[in-house]
């Protein structure tokens, strides 16, 4: 990490731990054959990549088997949603439905939109209270006779925000619909296991926990009737045609047992206690002008999304470069739009431009807290000509 900047992005992606970058240099060298090869090249690599597979499942609480590696987090979506229509589509089934809701990844949205726009398919997008929650009752009234997927994340990367996942997965079960859920921002940040969460299919992505960009994974529960959208030489149990990636997966592999040991560790209530800290030190110093969007209580321990009465999010990152954050999502950053997330939450566009996401992670301590508090405060005021508490929440501070 650079000793000139403050890293608060982490929701956006993870800096590649030392650790997970020593055993994918390793296995370049050493497991360089082809896991498909029968040859004992072939098979070192192939033993490399089972392993890694298997510690990816022991994070969540899977088997070895159910794990289906991918490029990215948008790929597994696609391999949810359309390799799940495609099986529906082969058992003759001609009118499609599929329930998601507003506030779920563009790489989720897409492949809805994609289905829809080709294959007819109609799309529930659900709404989300005034916290960025889906209301299960919803998603039950939603479900017809030809709904074949519900997809749904675990946390908001925006806001942090959890979804009732394991209702959601009760209500999914009991009408027999496969639930797929993208756990991109969760799993690293909290203990996830698929079997008490209730899903069917899960999206896991490395470089949202120290692994490299580049490879990801779909957990596929047993029995789970799935298609693939890549054709070839049948790859990953004919779900992921390709020559697998073994040494991304193996740091993968790697990056998963450091995370799961830094969960038994405490890490969880370490990312509390420092982003209590940030809000607390943000809300003594603007009291009336300091808003938080997203649930109070049930989010993710180390992600807040605030904005400051007046003061632009672009204008505030731009002013103070040394701080690394996020106006709005990653996958949207530089570009002057209201976030689609705030706006489901009921933020007209004025406040939703003010949104700022600060995510902590693994190198984030007291000291950068503190630093970076003391420049958004000091950036605001000279944004805003001074601060008065006298002046109404809507006004400019």
């Amino acid at each position: 990490m650079r000793d000139d900047l403050i890293y608060l992005d982490y929701n956006a992606t993870t800096p590649v731990d030392p650790r997970v970058a020593s055993v994918i240099f390793e296995c370049m060298n050493e497991e360089f054959g082809n896991p498909s090869s029968t040859h004992a090249y072939g098979e070192s690599a192939h033993a490399a990549l089972e392993r890694a597979r298997s510690q990816i499942a022991s994070l969540i609480g899977a088997k070895g088997s159910e794990i289906v590696f991918t490029a990215s987090g948008s790929e597994a979506d696609a391999l949810a949603i359309r390799g799940t229509f495609l099986s529906a589509l082969a058992d003759g089934r001609p009118h499609l439905h599929m329930i998601t809701q507003v506030t779920e990844h563009p790489a989720v949205l897409a492949a809805c939109s994609e289905l829809k726009e080709i294959h007819g398919v109609t799309v529930t997008y659900l709404p989300v209270d005034e916290f960025g929650k889906v209301d299960p009752r919803e998603v039950e009234k939603a479900i017809t006779s030809e709904t074949f997927l519900i997809s749904i994340m675990h946390a908001n990367n925006e806001t942090g925000t959890f979804q009732p996942l394991a209702q959601i997965a009760a209500i999914a079960q009991a009408h027999a619909v496969p639930l797929h859920c993208d756990a991109a921002q969760s799993i690293g940040k909290i203990g996830v296991n698929v079997s008490e969460l209730g899903v069917d299919m899960l999206t896991i992505v490395g470089h949202k926990m120290y692994a490299p960009k580049g490879i990801a994974a779909l957990y596929v529960r047993s029995g789970m009737r799935l298609r693939s959208i890549i054709g070839g030489g049948g790859q990953e149990s004919g779900l992921r045609a390709g020559t697998e990636n073994v040494p991304y997966a193996v740091g993968f592999g790697e990056a998963a047992e450091l995370v799961e040991k830094s969960l038994a560790n405490g890490e969880q209530q370490r990312l509390i206690t420092l982003l209590n800290r940030l809000e607390s030190k943000l809300r003594a110093d603007l009291p009336q002008h300091f808003h938080v969007h997203g649930h109070p209580t049930d989010h993710l321990p180390n992600t807040i999304n605030f904005r400051i009465d007046g003061v632009p999010a672009l204008s505030l990152l731009a002013s103070m470069p040394s701080v690394a954050a996020s106006a709005g999502s990653a996958c949207h950053a530089g570009k002057d739009t209201p976030s689609a997330v705030l706006l489901a939450l009921g933020l007209d566009t004025a406040d939703a431009l003010c949104a700022v996401r600060v995510s902590l992670g693994r190198w984030s301590t007291e000291d950068e807290v503190d630093q970076a508090v003391t420049q958004i405060i000091s950036t605001a005021r000279t944004l805003t000509s001074g601060l008065n508490p006298e002046i109404t929440n809507k006004e400019k501070i």
